[in-house]
């Protein structure tokens, strides 16, 4: 299933997305309409904790209700919100090699163009690529961003005043299910309920600034809809294998990025085992996977402007739109 979070007259509403005719079905109405309990369907957090019962349930009330033209509405007339408007928590992780050297090359580039311009940029972009560190094959490395920043598909987020260098990441994004500490990675696919695309919007600048204090990424990465999730989550059953999925970038229209999903230094069940270690990982919480590789302009030296819009696309999942726009001074 494709399940999204979306606001319709006024209210919230979690529903079932039949992509193909661009429609979402409203399953808490259709619980009502049943005589069954529309409590799995309060929120997307409530369907996640009612675990399998809750999906189950689901199913069948789209088996039983679906020729019911009123339980559906267009996608195009609904707002679709992040499918998880507010996650229990938030990691992102660095798993692409690719990526992880690319974007060194490119953060050598931002600070070489700061003293020599233009020219020392574009030099220091045609260096070959250093090394993968080590570290990054020895144990998955992430961090904890702001999961009170997120926003849905076709958000237009402002452009954070301080920064003057914004870009955009393409990553897909697991949604766990099941509270549990120290799972093992042989039992870490049961505690995952979907998968989601994230655009992890990044200040490169300020990143750049304060990520030479060897702390991590504050305000470049945290800022009011920094992290865009959606369109909707798709439950397990119908992606299948997450890596070597079709993947695509575009600006504008403008393909920048067509790669795929494959060859995650980790894959996300050991992730999640990393993190489960003598800590309890909570249903609804959301696992990024890092950028992919290519899927961000750090990378391939072309940033955004004011206006643009991203389009990131993950094959079986959908495409996650949004626009950037400068503030005013």
């Amino acid at each position: 299933m494709k399940l999204a979070t979306y606001r319709l007259d006024g209210s919230n509403r979690v529903g079932a997305v039949d992509s193909e005719n661009s429609r979402v079905f409203d399953l808490a109405a259709a619980a009502g309409l049943a005589g069954a309990s529309a409590a799995p369907f309060a929120s997307m957090q409530a369907l996640i904790d009612a675990d399998d019962a809750g999906l189950d349930l689901a199913r069948g009330l789209i088996a039983k209700h679906a020729v019911e033209p009123k339980l559906w509405a267009d996608i195009d007339v609904v707002e679709l919100l992040a499918p998880l408007p507010e996650p229990r928590q938030m990691r992102d992780g660095m798993s692409y090699a690719t990526h992880i050297r690319q974007s060194a090359r490119g953060g050598a580039a931002r600070l070489a163009a700061l003293e020599g311009g233009q020219a020392a940029f574009d030099a220091a972009m045609a260096k070959p690529l250093g090394d993968l560190p080590e570290v990054y094959r020895q144990l998955p490395i992430y961090y904890i961003t702001n999961r009170l920043t997120v926003v849905g598909a076709d958000t237009i987020v402002d452009w954070p005043r301080y920064s003057q260098v914004m870009d955009y990441e393409l990553e897909t994004a697991v949604v766990t299910k099941r509270t549990k500490a120290n799972i093992k990675v042989r039992d870490a696919g049961a505690h995952i309920f979907g998968y989601t695309i994230f655009n992890d919007l990044s200040a490169r600048d300020r990143q750049m600034h304060e990520m030479q204090g060897r702390l991590g990424p504050a305000k470049g990465k945290s800022f009011d809809g920094s992290n865009v999730l959606g369109p909707w989550i798709v439950t397990p059953d119908e992606i299948g294998e997450i890596q070597g999925l079709k993947a695509t970038v575009r600006v504008n229209g403008e393909i920048r990025a067509a790669t795929t999903t494959a060859d995650m230094l980790f894959p996300f069940e050991a992730i999640i085992a990393d993190a489960a270690q003598d800590e309890t990982i909570f249903a609804g919480e959301v696992f990024g996977s890092g950028t992919v590789g290519n899927c961000c302009g750090l990378e391939i030296g072309r940033f955004l402007e004011s206006g643009d819009v991203i389009e990131l696309e993950i094959e079986k999942i959908g495409v996650l739109r949004t626009k950037v726009v400068r503030r005013d001074a």
